[in-house]
């Protein structure tokens, strides 16, 4: 699975965010604390910033190689701030079949919608699925659609099921899109073990999204995700893991301080001033790092300056 990280908060150098952090997102390209794999088939970061001369768009940068190989890098990264930004490195099955373009990698962004998006999950046999699926796509987001993954379909499915931009109006497009696609699974007899690890992202809003489908198409898999993590890596029960370990967040405050390291302040809800959320705490040290349990979903806004959260139990 690929990995994610979202922030919101003051202008912040992006520098803070993706290369400094001991666990960075960059970092976890090569060497990720909670994946087997390695995160090279691409990876992209999508931004909000006073400072750009179009604030209301997000400037969207995607490149289909390992982000430590790419050259541009510590160009551009050092150069940005940002008060919203949503990074993604792509990992991917290593066989002829992948296909590494720019428009196979995260974060995905139309237009028409304020969302942008990433994941680290997997929807398996989503070609076929779309033979159910396909008749709750919206044709403007579809148009839209330039590559060949699971999730800019699963995008375009989302945004389709989209009746507002509210919390609970997103709450509900994400736990309808699980009961389509499992029904799609049961009606063409293709279960599958489904996760959906998600950041849906818009100017001074993060919403994390930890939910999925296990083996048999089952909307409730059980288990302790620690203890299956023993298993052998090729075995279902560790494939189960990954689907019910947690997402993380952490809320705080001195995120923008230009310094040689990471710090910051680790802040209780309206104190804070900044949040982040992501696949892995991204320091060593994970006090202050809070866990978006499998089967939940986690909606930050920045309003004045201060960072509200609000978790909530997903119903599929």
């Amino acid at each position: 699975m690929c990995r994610v990280l979202a922030f919101i908060g003051p202008e912040t150098p992006l520098e803070n965010l993706l290369l400094t952090p001991t666990n960075s997102l960059v970092n976890q390209a090569l060497d990720p604390e909670r994946h087997p794999e390695l995160q090279l088939a691409g990876w992209g970061f999508g931004a909000w910033s006073e400072h750009l001369l179009k604030p209301e768009d997000p400037f969207v940068y995607r490149r289909p190689m390992a982000a430590f190989y790419d050259d541009n890098l510590e160009r551009i990264v050092p150069s940005l701030r940002a008060s919203t930004m949503l990074a993604h490195v792509r990992a991917a099955a290593y066989d002829a079949k992948v296909v590494l373009a720019d428009e196979n990698c995260h974060p995905f962004s139309f237009s028409g919608t304020p969302w942008i998006v990433a994941q680290n999950g997997y929807l398996p046999n989503w070609q076929i699925l779309q033979r159910e699926l396909l008749r709750h796509c919206d044709d403007t987001y579809l148009e839209q659609m330039k590559g060949s993954t699971d999730t800019e379909f699963l995008y375009v499915l989302l945004l389709s099921l989209l009746e507002g931009d509210r919390d609970e109006d997103v709450q509900r497009a994400v736990e309808e899109l699980v009961r389509l696609i499992a029904a799609a699974m049961k009606e063409l007899d293709l279960p599958g073990l489904t996760k959906l690890k998600m950041a849906l992202v818009a100017p001074n809003r993060i919403i994390g999204v930890n939910v999925g489908l296990g083996h048999d198409g089952e909307t409730d898999p059980e288990g302790d995700w620690e203890q299956l993590r023993r298993s052998e890596p090729t075995s279902d029960d560790f494939a189960k893991s990954m689907l019910l370990e947690p997402m993380y967040f952490l809320m705080g405050s001195d995120f923008e301080k230009d310094e040689t390291t990471y710090r910051f302040e680790t802040s209780d809800e309206g104190e804070a001033t900044g949040a982040i959320f992501a696949s892995e705490a991204l320091t060593d040290d994970t006090d202050g790092w809070s866990e978006l349990e499998f089967g939940h979903i986690l909606f930050l806004r920045n309003e004045g300056g201060r960072v509200s959260k609000t978790v909530q139990a997903l119903s599929v």
